[in-house]
């Protein structure tokens, strides 16, 4: 792979990561939305563990389907809300992108925050990157981009 194509992917996947995304507020969504996923489980889906190397090969579908049950068993028994609020997906009925915060780590998942948690885990059609390696703070960034700008 080149560089180019390299840094267009990267560019996309970050893109997909920032986009517009829909929360599965209650347990009810969160199965229809597993639903959805056990439908296309040989859709060519990643399953990235965020602080682990990003896979470079998509999931074969039992293992897209081992990881709906064990993730959903986990959900269930530590994230102890009478709702669920913690997966998002850029679409419910057509998803491409799904975020799962980990309950465990959740700071502030919703709403407003300039430094959001990074979600637990991510399953995407798109090849993941090193999330991160890629999602500086803003306060950093500043700092580096004001440490190398001219007076």
């Amino acid at each position: 792979m080149n560089i180019v194509s390299s840094v267009d992917e990267q560019n996309a996947y970050l893109q997909a990561f920032r986009g517009s995304f829909t929360s599965t507020l209650r347990w009810h969504q969160l199965d229809a939305l597993w639903q959805v996923l056990k439908e296309d489980a040989a859709g060519g889906w990643y399953i990235y563990a965020i602080g682990e190397p990003p896979p470079t090969s998509i999931a074969d579908a039992n293992m897209v389907l081992k990881f709906i049950d064990s993730i959903d068993v986990l959900l269930r028994s530590e994230h102890e809300e009478d709702y669920c609020g913690i997966v998002y997906a850029d679409d419910l009925d057509q998803p491409g992108f799904i975020k799962i915060y980990d309950p465990n780590n959740l700071g502030v998942s919703c709403g407003y925050s300039d430094n959001p948690p990074l979600p637990g885990w991510v399953l995407s059609k798109l090849p993941p990157i090193d999330l991160p390696g890629t999602m500086v703070p803003k306060n950093r960034k500043r700092w580096w981009q004001a440490l190398w700008s001219k007076p």
